[in-house]
């Protein structure tokens, strides 16, 4: 009666044992389960996906005058050498010089322009349009009164030759502040006014054309007043990317510069 007592204990805290082992088990599944499950929040939470993916790079082209995103450089010249654009107007904004021809730029640069420089001034900063279009003539003037002073290899790296200047195309513009301090000096970037075209001029469509060491990559050296209009979704995917240069957002690097 005992040895039989002693057997059904031992049979109950066997099959006791078996489920405890059992229970156990099937807790660390289930845990294991939901833990590799991505929950509601997670997926909420998941950072949306770059732009870069879906950005289209063909929308506009890269050597087509007028376009957008024309790459004119040491490389990739002006052509014709005679074209001008055909909605050059003068931006509602300060100009260094009011009866220039060089106070025009394309209409839709001009807008944009005009946009970001009434916002800069609700913030104390105060711009000013120092140059804009240039014809390949007055290049050729501009050119020449850099090798005079600095020499031909001199002046390539501070001026475009004939032919080949982002002004001509009507969408560079060369910025300075009302006081004209710094005037076309790398010292711009110091100012205020500098600063603030960094942080903001992408909002608008513009990018800092010759970044600080990147000449190897845009043939000149840093120009922090010359501003290049590329419109505002490019200028925008260019600041998240964190790409300064259109030759390195579009794979256009150039093995070396020619001159």
């Amino acid at each position: 009666m005992i040895a039989s007592l002693e057997y059904n204990n031992g049979m109950k805290k066997s099959i006791f044992a078996i489920f405890v082992v059992f229970g156990f088990t099937a807790f660390v599944l289930l845990f294991t389960k939901n833990a590799s499950a991505p929950s509601d929040n997670l997926i909420k939470n998941t950072p949306v996906k770059s732009s870069s993916s879906t950005f289209d790079k063909q929308k506009y082209s890269l050597d087509t005058p007028d376009s957008l995103w024309w790459i004119v450089n040491k490389e990739h010249p002006i052509n014709p050498i005679t074209y001008a654009p055909s909605d050059l107007i003068v931006p509602n904004i300060g100009l260094r010089s009011p009866n220039s021809s060089e106070s025009r730029i394309r209409q839709e640069a001009a807008t944009s322009l005009e946009n970001m420089v009434k916002t800069a001034k609700s913030q104390d900063i105060n711009l000013l349009l120092v140059s804009g279009y240039r014809s390949y003539q007055l290049q050729v003037s501009v050119y020449n009164g850099y090798v005079q002073k600095l020499g031909q290899s001199g002046a390539d790296k501070v001026s475009a030759r004939p032919g080949t200047s982002e002004h001509q195309t009507g969408m560079a513009a060369d910025l300075g502040t009302t006081s004209n301090q710094c005037e076309l000096d790398v010292c711009f970037a110091n100012l205020p006014e500098g600063k603030w075209l960094v942080e903001n001029a992408y909002r608008y469509g513009f990018i800092v054309r010759y970044p600080e060491g990147k000449n190897k990559i845009t043939g000149y050296d840093f120009e922090p007043w010359h501003f290049r209009y590329v419109g505002i979704e490019l200028a925008t995917e260019m600041h998240n990317q964190n790409i300064q240069t259109l030759e390195e957002f579009f794979n256009a690097i150039p093995d070396h510069q020619p001159y």
